[in-house]
Order: structure tokens, then C-alpha cells, then sequence
């Protein structure tokens, strides 16, 4: 490791204490290590701009940093421990190669700057996905839900049979809630879109950076303008992201608890793909839904993330070393989170209906609550019309079909009256 800049003279290094220090930051910087790179870039354009750098010293370090995310990307450039993290190992790489030019990068930052703008250029991309992976599911749910709209399914109410359902019904809620999903991570990400470079340890330095040229060149909507507010806003921004994520990922929790119960042979309503399942290591006669099982417990770390930031950020105003350890959560609650929901779409766009077991499963029982309305509507008051119907529930059915009972669920929403095409233009109104 290059001597640290911040090493004081004659206070040796304690091997243990700097371990401690560095905690997992050069493993962790490797997913920011590009979007560091390209920090440096704008910061170098901002620095010649004010006449720190000139413009053949802007020239070589642009030429380097490109070299260096080219090396990164090919694995000829390794991040590893030789360095104390992706800050160092960008400046070290500078000044090998270009001698003081690549020692000026670091002229008017500090490495909390530079983290905290690599981790917001990093959530932006991550929030971007999520919205385009959101809209992308309420996509199929959308169209299987007009595909299936009276497709007769058994609907549950305290995982007891309780009314006759449809396949329509159970795709537009997964519809409503990505479109909601979707445009929760727009929303958020326009919140995290704000620029965070030149404002060093909280309280700015003594340069008058073009901090609307770095803005501009990164991307950024806006300059985030108050120094203190940059410190203010890390960990609070990451819990904001991770809460879109977790929006996602809780109704990605509740689609695999539907088809872990839907797939099993007590219901048997669903076919998976064949790969989407796995063999039992040890019994020769099962398969086992181990993806959406492992969906299922996908929110769990993004729960445990989100909760890691919160605990941070009982801190004073100003910089804390503390919030070095909100890298880990955003870095394991987005990387878990949005693998999941990767492999989402495929599988609602492969998943076959049995409808054979969906109707076998519609009993009697099912219609009670249609007879109780009819005798509303008929204007017998409703609790006794509710007693009735429960007293002979076991008759309910008689005379009656699934495709009646869907035909005369006409409150807005229900199986007669979907309104997917209000949906389908939230859907488009995502663009």
C-alpha cells in the first residue's frame, strides 16, 4: 500500500487498527470503482475550468482515468488490498503514471466526497432499473390479466377458500402494484438526483469550484447546494432507495408466497417452468420451487439493509467515519433485490394455469356470499340475508357457475369491470 495520505509523521501504522479501518472497502468499491472514475473525470474538467490543471495536465489524466476503467473492466487492473480503497487506488494509478498532474486530483475533495458521489451515481443506475424492471412486470400482468380476465380461480381470504376469483382479478393487483412500484423509484430517484461533488467534508473548501459544470458533466438534475446538507442527506438518500427497492421486493415476497402455495400438491393450480425448480438431494419423487422460495426471502435483506442505514444515522450533523457502513447495506440490499426481480418477468410471463384443480377447488360454499348481495339487492336487510346465505352455504352453488359469478362482480375493479385500461395508462404514462 502507498503511504496514506493522512499518515501523520512518525505515528507507525498499526496493522490491525488500519485493517479495522478499511473494513471491506476495497472489496465494496469495486461495484463503485467505475462511477469513482468517472467522478475524478468531471472533478479534474472542474478544476482545470478554475486554472488548477492545465489543459494538457486535463488531457492526460482524462487519457488515464479511461485507460484505468478500460483496465478495470478487462481485469487488467485489480482492486485489491495493496490499496487502503477505490480513492487511493485511482490517485496512486494517476501519479504513477503522470507524475504531480495525477498528485493535483485530489485538490479540493476528500474521500468522503468522493464516496458519497460514487454511491449516489450508483443508486441513480440502481433506481433506473428497478423503475424499468417494475414496469416491465405490471407489463405481463397487464396483458395476461387481459388474457385471463375470466379465467375462473379460487379466491382466498385467511388462506381459506372464500369467494369464486379470477385469473384477471389476481393479475391486476400484481399489475396496480408495479405500476405504483415504477413510479415510486422515478420519484425516488429525482429525489437522490442531486450532486454532491465539491462539497468535500461537509463544509466546502476554498476554491471556487464549477460546481454547475460537474453537475451537468455527471448527469445530475440539479447542484446539491448546501455542503452541510450532502452530510445530512448520506444515508438518508440510501434509506429512500432502499425503501423503493423494499416496496418491490415486499410484493415480490407475497407473488412467491402465492405460487410456493399454488405449486404445492395440496392445490396444484400452478405449473412452474422446469427451470425454475430443482431435484430434492435426497428424495427421488420431488421437485422443489427453490427459486420463488428464494424470492421469498429476497425482502428479508433488504429489510436488514434499510434497518443497518437507519441505526447509522443517529449521528450529529457533519461527517461521521460511522457511515462508512452504509456501502455494505446499499451494496448487499440492491444486489440481492434486484436479482430477484430480474428473474421475475420471465417467470409471470411462463407460468401456466392448471384449470382443471382451479375449478375442482371452487366449492359451494363459494357462492355465499353472491346469494347474500342477490337478497340485498332483492331488499331484504343484510345481516339477515348474511345469515341465511352462511345457513345454507352448502347449497350456494346450485344452479350456478364460476363464469355468473365473475359476470356479476361488477363493482369497479372487479372481475366484470377490471378497468385495465386505467391501468394500462398508468402503465404508458411510465413512458
Amino acid at each position: 500500500m502507498s503511504d496514506l495520505l493522512w499518515q501523520k509523521p512518525g505515528v507507525a501504522v498499526d496493522a490491525k487498527i488500519q485493517a479495522f479501518l478499511a473494513g471491506d472497502d476495497v472489496i465494496l468499491d469495486r461495484e463503485f470503482f467505475l462511477h469513482d472514475i468517472a467522478a475524478s473525470d468531471a472533478h479534474a474538467q472542474g478544476l482545470q475550468r478554475i486554472g488548477i490543471l492545465s489543459a494538457d495536465e486535463l488531457a492526460g489524466l482524462q487519457r488515464e482515468l479511461a485507460q484505468l476503467a478500460a483496465d478495470f473492466r478487462s481485469g487488467a487492473f485489480v482492486l485489491d488490498d495493496r490499496f487502503e480503497d477505490g480513492h487511493s487506488a485511482i490517485e496512486a494509478r494517476l501519479t504513477e503514471r503522470l507524475g504531480d498532474a495525477g498528485r493535483k486530483i485530489h485538490t479540493g475533495r476528500s474521500r468522503n466526497d468522493q464516496v458519497l458521489v460514487a454511491t449516489r451515481l450508483w443508486l441513480k443506475e440502481k433506481l433506473a432499473r428497478l423503475a424499468a424492471l417494475s414496469g416491465e412486470v405490471a407489463k405481463i400482468a397487464l396483458d395476461r390479466a387481459e388474457a385471463e380476465r375470466m379465467l375462473p380461480i379460487p379466491g382466498y381470504t385467511h388462506i381459506q377458500r372464500a369467494v369464486v376469483s379470477s385469473g384477471g382479478m389476481w393479475w391486476s393487483g400484481w399489475a396496480e402494484a408495479f405500476v405504483d412500484n415504477a413510479i415510486r423509484a422515478r420519484d425516488t430517484l429525482a429525489l437522490v438526483d442531486a450532486n454532491p461533488l465539491g462539497t468535500a467534508a461537509g463544509y466546502g473548501v476554498n476554491l471556487a469550484l464549477d460546481r454547475d459544470h460537474t453537475t451537468a458533466a455527471l448527469g445530475f438534475a440539479r447542484m446539491q447546494v448546501s455542503p452541510v446538507y450532502a452530510q445530512l442527506s448520506r444515508g438518508k438518500f440510501e434509506l429512500a432507495a432502499l425503501e423503493a427497492l423494499g416496496g418491490a421486493t415486499l410484493d415480490l415476497r407475497r407473488i412467491a408466497w402465492d405460487l410456493s402455495l399454488y405449486t404445492s400438491a395440496e392445490f396444484g393450480f400452478v405449473a412452474l417452468p422446469a427451470q425454475y425448480t430443482t431435484g430434492s438431494s435426497i428424495m427421488p419423487n420431488k421437485r422443489n420451487p427453490d427459486v420463488i422460495e428464494l424470492m421469498r426471502a429476497t425482502h428479508a435483506s433488504v429489510a436488514a439493509a434499510r434497518t443497518e442505514i437507519e441505526q447509522l444515522l443517529s449521528l450529529p450533523s457533519g461527517y461521521q467515519r460511522d457511515l462508512q457502513a452504509s456501502k455494505g447495506a446499499i451494496f448487499h440490499g440492491f444486489g440481492r433485490g434486484l436479482a430477484a426481480l430480474e428473474l421475475l418477468p420471465a417467470l409471470l410471463a411462463n407460468l401456466e394455469w392448471r384449470e382443471d384443480r382451479l375449478r375442482a377447488a371452487i366449492d359451494s360454499g363459494m357462492y355465499a356470499t353472491d346469494v347474500a348481495v342477490e337478497a340485498a339487492l332483492a331488499g331484504v336487510p343484510f345481516r339477515e340475508a348474511y345469515k341465511a346465505a352462511a345457513a345454507a352455504s352448502d347449497t350456494a352453488g346450485e344452479g350456478r357457475t364460476p363464469e355468473g359469478s365473475l359476470a356479476a362482480r361488477t363493482s369497479p375493479g372487479g372481475a366484470a369491470d377490471l378497468r385495465l385500461d386505467v391501468l394500462r395508462a398508468r402503465w404508458e404514462a411510465l413512458g
